[in-house]
């Protein structure tokens, strides 16, 4: 029995084997070369909508074995070269030898649609998008999309908090409500979350980041008036079946992104990705009793789903949910203190849900329909001070695309939003002062743009757009752009106009007015702000031998009215919110230059200088945390047959004007000039894996330890107030100070070592 058995499994696995032998003997191998016939390592090649590949090695030879008979679509694509895909036919015990030869990507033909709304090559968009890839957030892994931008020039993430470490993001010096931020094109990010929405994106489903500086109104709306940021996530085709990134600081913190390409049916593909970040580590390296990083617990989910429709009409859903528990305070604070007036703390328990998608109809036209939703939840308290907050966001539009003969391509678009906020605070009581009364919003709109193609070399972008906000009434926002390119687009000019609106709820808003430390006064009802931008934008493309030169410069002016902005300083007891009765200016030049040398040795650089100004009773004054300089730096050098790559990474500032109590706190008026830096070493294993470690903050700055106005006192136990309400000087107090912890520009986090390993599976 035992033999018959044995033979009839040997008989099984010969036959099991003849057959895959017979099916999977094909082979593919070669050479890949660039413009110089020099070997190119670590190019993808893999055969479409298979897991099948590999990765050319140092010398540029790849090989992929046991590929079953049939004809597949070969992609090979390198960071910084064109992509290129070809049919291939296998049959049987088929061995095929080919080499191939990639054409650098100088990225002015990467596809973009935040400028236009609809997808346009880079260099041919008459508006200038800047274009930030997966591979530039990876040379300074962060556990969120916040602080990943602190290295794209003109962008600064800033800090709020010196509490709970919430902050939001400055484009060109304007403040994080001036800053739409959209996932997939959609409005996911705004009101609300633009405080606490930005954190827990996972970022191993980012495909790129899209960022348009000034105005944008015209195609967004309300609250688009400093620029756009749009996360675009990759497309189900092009991801990998796994792929994990998890790296550990030590700090304590730790993070971990996982993506995964997935089959639900034969005509639908799903991506998800998971986040999770942990940080439980109680530090106190200035010694002014706080924690210097707010400990956090934070998990989100992320499932987007491509349905395969007939005439490739595109219909995509996704899904986002958020949970994060942070708090920061006094060391010796837990979660028995939360609410209390014995041990202060800043605990901010968030629940939050996304959704959006887009569908286009199925007709001969070219008409979408884009949606989304999103619910913010929110539990608060700050110290003693309690704010829960409710927030409901539904939109949507249609977009109807047409090409007019050869000169005209117009975008016509009909939009609807509505916005639902509730909290417990003044903010939502009605005009009798006690009966609670949620703000709700309707806000349609019609928009309407034509892109006018003057020659082969010129361009005319026309666009107007009407809104009717159910409180405000009517808005209206026109815009033009003009782009000229040379003959072989190594120059190209774009002057841009535009006008941008925004109406505020500063309680969504703004985190300081949260904070249990001052009272929160509004001065009048808060009309609309609105804005004027002009901007100027050269590009210069130059090739050398040895090196590939972009250089990207831009000028720009925007001037505001009926800007609304917190004043700190006039009672050091209260903000307090007004529109300007004068007006605002924002003007500035910046320069980006990409340089990407043949040795393997690529360079970006760039710089802005701008000066933010308030003009009210013809007194010229500074904006609070505005640098007047700023720059970036990221230097990447790839060793040729070792497969390790070096980056180095940075940013500059100038000092900027601090939020003081009042003339007599002895806190600097300005902050110093301060560097991040951080340097960081991957080494690839075959074609799967990766392990990088570095060290961030190298120069180990932090703030001054007295950030914190007496953080020995954080509710104000010892302080004397007069009749007004007001601090006055006593021997224990003599500057007449109050507990303060808005006074801050960056974080507390000093230097730190992290260590993370990286699997990708096609």
């Amino acid at each position: 029995m035992f033999i018959k058995k044995t033979v009839a499994v040997l008989k099984l696995f010969l036959v099991t084997s003849s057959i895959c032998c017979y099916s999977q003997t094909n082979s593919l191998s070669g050479n890949i070369y660039d413009d110089n016939d020099k070997g190119l390592s670590y190019v993808n090649v893999y055969l479409k909508k298979t897991q099948i590949g590999n990765m050319s090695n140092d010398e540029g030879f790849y090989e992929i074995k046991n590929i079953p008979r049939g004809t597949y679509t070969l992609v090979i694509s390198s960071l910084g070269y064109k992509t290129k895909s070809i049919k291939i036919t296998f049959k049987n015990n088929t061995n095929i030898s080919r080499d191939f030869s990639l054409k650098p990507d100088n990225s002015l033909d990467e596809i973009v649609v935040s400028g236009t709304l609809r997808p346009v090559s880079k260099s041919a968009s008459p508006v200038p998008v800047e274009v930030y890839s997966k591979a530039f957030f990876k040379k300074n892994p962060t556990p969120s999309i916040f602080e990943s931008l602190q290295n794209v020039n003109g962008v600064r993430p800033q800090l709020n908090c010196n509490v709970c470490n919430t902050g939001d993001i400055h484009i060109n010096g304007l403040e994080g409500p001036y800053t739409f931020v959209l996932i997939d094109g959609m409005p996911i990010v705004s009101g609300l979350s633009t405080v606490y929405g930005l954190t827990g994106i996972p970022q191993a489903l980012i495909d790129r980041v899209e960022i348009v500086k000034g105005p944008a109104s015209t195609l967004y709306g309300s609250e688009a008036v400093g620029g756009i940021i749009n996360i675009i996530t990759k497309k189900t085709l092009n991801s990998p079946v796994l792929f994990a990134d998890s790296f550990s600081s030590s700090w304590g913190e730790i993070n971990t992104d996982i993506g995964i390409t997935y089959k639900v049916s034969e005509k639908t593909e799903g991506l998800m990705g998971i986040n999770y970040f942990n940080y439980q580590n109680i530090i106190d390296n200035n010694g002014d009793g706080f924690t210097d990083l707010t400990l956090q617990h934070r998990i989100s989910i992320f499932n987007k789903f491509n349905f395969e429709r007939e005439n490739n009409k595109k219909f995509s859903l996704a899904f986002r949910y958020v949970y994060e528990d942070r708090w920061g305070g006094e060391t010796n604070w837990n979660k028995s203190f939360r609410g209390t007036n014995q041990v202060y703390g800043e605990s901010i328990y968030t629940n939050r849900w996304e959704t959006f998608g887009t569908y286009e109809l199925p007709t001969s036209e070219n008409i979408r329909f884009q949606f989304s939703a999103n619910g913010h939840y929110q539990d608060s308290f700050y110290g003693e001070t309690s704010y829960d907050a409710e927030q409901l966001i539904g939109f949507g539009q249609l977009i109807y695309n047409k090409q007019l003969g050869e000169k005209h391509d117009l975008l016509l678009g009909a939009a609807y939003r509505y916005t639902f906020y509730d909290d417990n605070t003044f903010a939502t009581l009605n005009e009798n002062g006690f009966d609670n009364s949620p703000s709700i919003i309707h806000l349609p709109g019609i928009f309407a743009q034509d892109e006018i193609s003057l020659s082969d070399r010129k361009k005319l972008l026309l666009g107007v757009r009407w809104d009717n906000n159910s409180i405000h009434g009517n808005i209206f926002s026109p815009r033009v752009n003009y782009k000229w390119s040379s003959r072989n687009k190594s120059n190209i000019v774009r002057i841009s106009a535009g006008n941008g609106f925004r109406v505020a709820n500063v309680f969504t808003e703004d985190h300081a007015a949260l904070t249990g430390a001052r009272e929160i006064v509004f001065e009048g009802e808060l009309a609309p702000e609105t804005s004027w931008n002009t901007n100027i934008n050269y590009v210069k493309k130059i090739s050398t031998k040895n090196a590939f030169i972009n250089l990207d410069a831009s000028a720009f002016f925007t001037y505001f009215t009926n800007r609304i902005l917190p004043d700190y300083e006039t009672d050091p007891t209260k903000i307090i919110y007004a529109n300007l009765e004068g007006y605002s200016i924002s003007k500035g030049i910046s320069l980006n230059s990409d340089i990407t040398f043949q040795n393997r040795l690529s360079i970006n650089i760039g710089t802005t200088f701008m000066d933010v100004s308030i003009y009210e009773n013809s007194i010229k004054k500074r904006q609070l945390l505005t640098e007047s300089f700023s720059g970036v730096w990221s230097i990447s050098y790839r060793f040729k047959h070792n497969g390790i790559k070096i980056d180095y990474t940075g940013n500059i500032y100038s000092p900027m004007k601090l939020p003081r109590l009042s003339d007599s706190d002895p806190r600097p008026e300005n902050s110093p000039w301060f560097s991040i830096q951080n340097v960081q070493i991957t080494k690839k294993f075959g074609s799967h894996w990766e392990l990088y470690a570095g060290v961030k903050n190298l120069l180990n700055f932090t703030p001054s330890a007295t950030s914190i106005a007496r953080s020995f006192d954080p509710f104000n136990t010892q302080v004397d107030f007069d009749s007004s309400g007001q601090a006055i000087p006593t021997p224990n107090n003599p500057n007449a100070l109050i507990f303060d912890p808005s006074y801050v520009y960056a974080s507390n986090q000093g230097i730190r070592g992290f260590i993370g390993v990286r699997y990708t599976f096609f």
